[in-house]
């Protein structure tokens, strides 16, 4: 978990945990992610549908 953190946000577990504002960039980060990767998702069943209608 620990080099996940770092490689993902550049911040390990113990900073995360500790301090509130890298917390919270870490989680808002997280969050444009879901909100892109499902865009990316809508976007590719929008286009397969398409395609096979």
């Amino acid at each position: 978990m620990e080099k996940a953190m770092h490689a993902s946000h550049g911040v390990g577990y113990e900073v995360y945990s500790q301090k509130h504002e890298v917390r919270i960039d870490v989680e808002q980060q997280r969050e444009q992610d879901y909100l892109e990767s499902r865009r990316i998702v809508a976007d590719f069943n929008r286009k397969f549908t398409n395609h096979i209608s």
